[in-house]
């Protein structure tokens, strides 16, 4: 029996949290988060210290993600370095409203601004 590859998106699977793994994991801080359209994985984006949206791509080949900020419903797609269209994803489908930005809440240095890439 051939495995079969991992879907490009899959919109059943949720989020795997409120902010970027890494970051949380780590104590770091972000200035806004992407979510991973194939396993739900959140990333911190490429302007964030850790840039972990684009490492969760480069490590796995996942190529499409989608911003977790409110108000916001676009699509990137690391391949073909483009924004690109895909179908709603289960909730919920940014971070919480009441989550800072950039943050999370304590984590984020005085001078964060001069950090950002």
């Amino acid at each position: 029996m051939t495995e079969q590859p991992a879907p490009l998106v899959d919109p059943a699977v949720p989020p795997s949290g409120t902010g970027c793994a890494e970051c949380d994991a780590t104590g770091g801080w972000w200035l806004k988060l992407r979510r991973c359209a194939a396993c739900g994985h959140v990333g911190c984006c490429d302007s964030s210290p850790g840039q972990h949206a684009t490492a969760h791509w480069r490590a796995t080949g996942h190529r499409y993600m989608r911003s977790f900020e409110p108000g916001e419903s676009w699509w990137w797609d690391y391949a073909a370095e483009s924004y690109a269209e895909g179908p709603e994803l289960a909730p919920p489908t940014h971070r919480p409203v009441e989550q800072d930005s950039p943050g999370p809440a304590g984590r984020v240095p005085e001078n964060w601004h001069q950090l950002l890439h």
